[in-house]
């Protein structure tokens, strides 16, 4: 802990002084004319209908409207691979860090999430809620849990720390953990509301919050691209990242015992034969009725971090979401450097406008450090199990790279908390 200072306070200071810096998006220009949409195993159509002009230097970042044509949208150099076919409703691969969207199809189609909607969950009440501190759950918390939701196990009477409630989040998606911890944040609407205003700051314009653990609600819709972008939110979030990419753990079973839970992720676990993918970070997987199977996949290869999302595959049974989503990652790894971006994920987030009369809009950036960055955070301990040693630890980083001088010493003992 810095003397004077509470981490919570560094944190708040640092990430005012950087968040100018770290937040801004890539510069987006005026579509050209080698904007191109297409159909998956069949290279691009220039507009106008003619061929592109293979290799060259990178092309303009297109206009957002890209993303709303049908087809596939993808825009080839010489030597790229193909996009595979793939038959999932909609889908997006992009780049994590730098936010271009490498290809998409129906990439604004609305569509139910299921529990990827737990990211934008995660991303709006992760940042109000210590993680060491702890809860005894009262009856009300539990009320009003949809029938055949997924549950991790929360019992009423029983404590809690927060960081157990997220990781049966996270790894069970369990909604009884979502009930206790929206309760905590100001209740069921509250949280929906406040979800809502998280995800239009984000510019993800597609997503109607009713329920806000993902729960099959009339009304209730995202799309592959505000999914990408909830994702790539939570990625540089560094307790967001470790907590999304936790195979197992142990959950409080009252009375001091502890029961062994396990990611339901099966691209990150392995399990029911699915082959874990090399370099998976995690992030979340849903199924619902209407919505079918949803996923938001990241992966971090040679420097390169992606993040995927598909929903509803149309083809393949239970477990096709995740061979897709391992078909198009491959994709996007392969394809590095020799595509051109068809649109970028913070094409319609929310900018203040210039003048005094400018009110700023409140974007979530809990932690802002790169992909990468939070994702070698993610294997890293918790002194003191709050979640907000490493939020401090790279705020701190920030402001001396933007010039600033601290220097901090941080408080040791406890034991350590790997969300």
């Amino acid at each position: 802990m810095i003397h004077g200072f509470s981490s919570r306070t560094l944190l708040s200071v640092c990430a005012l002084s950087v968040a100018g810096v770290l937040a801004l998006p890539p510069a987006a220009s005026a579509a050209g004319g080698t904007a191109s949409g297409g159909v998956a195993g069949a290279g691009p159509v220039a507009a106008g209908g003619a061929e592109p002009t293979p290799g060259g230097p990178r092309a303009a970042l297109p206009e957002a409207s890209l993303l709303y044509r049908p087809g596939v949208q993808v825009r080839l150099r010489a030597g790229a691979p193909r996009v595979p076919s793939v038959s999932a409703l909609s889908w997006v691969v992009a780049d994590a860090d730098s936010g271009d969207v490498l290809a998409a199809y129906a990439a604004h189609r609305k569509l139910p999430p299921a529990s990827t909607l737990k990211t934008l969950f995660a991303l709006t009440v992760l940042p109000s809620l210590p993680a060491g501190q702890e809860h005894t759950v009262r009856p009300e918390e539990l009320e009003g849990i949809g029938p055949g939701s997924s549950l991790v196990g929360v019992a009423e009477g029983h404590t809690y720390r927060i960081a157990d409630l997220w990781r049966g989040v996270f790894l069970n998606s369990g909604n009884d953990a979502v009930h206790v911890l929206a309760s905590l944040d100001g209740g069921w609407e509250a949280t929906a509301e406040r979800m809502q205003a998280t995800a239009r700051a984000l510019g993800a314009h597609d997503t109607h919050v009713r329920s806000p653990d993902g729960y099959d609600t009339p009304g209730q819709v995202s799309s592959a691209f505000d999914l990408a972008v909830f994702g790539r939110a939570g990625l540089h979030n560094a307790d967001f990242a470790r907590y999304c990419r936790t195979v197992e753990a142990q959950f409080p079973g009252g009375g001091g015992w502890t029961y062994g839970i396990q990611n339901t992720n099966r691209l990150l676990t392995g399990a029911d034969g699915v082959e874990p993918y090399p370099g998976l970070i995690g992030i979340k997987n849903g199924y619902t009725t209407n919505a079918g199977n949803t996923l938001i996949a990241a992966a971090h290869r040679g420097g390169r971090t992606l993040v995927v999302t598909v929903m509803n595959p149309q083809e393949g049974g239970a477990f096709a979401v995740y061979e897709e989503a391992r078909a198009l990652l491959d994709w996007g790894f392969a394809a590095a450097g020799r595509v051109d971006p068809v649109g970028s994920l913070d094409a319609l987030r929310s900018r203040p406008q210039p003048g005094p009369a400018a009110t700023p809009t409140p974007t979530p950036t809990p932690t802002a450090v790169s992909a990468a960055d939070a994702v070698a955070v993610a294997h890293t301990d918790e002194p003191d199990g709050s979640g907000w040693g490493s939020a401090a630890a790279f705020t701190a980083a920030a402001c001396l790279g933007a010039g600033g001088l601290l220097l901090a010493r941080r408080r040791k003992g406890g034991r350590g908390d790997t969300p």
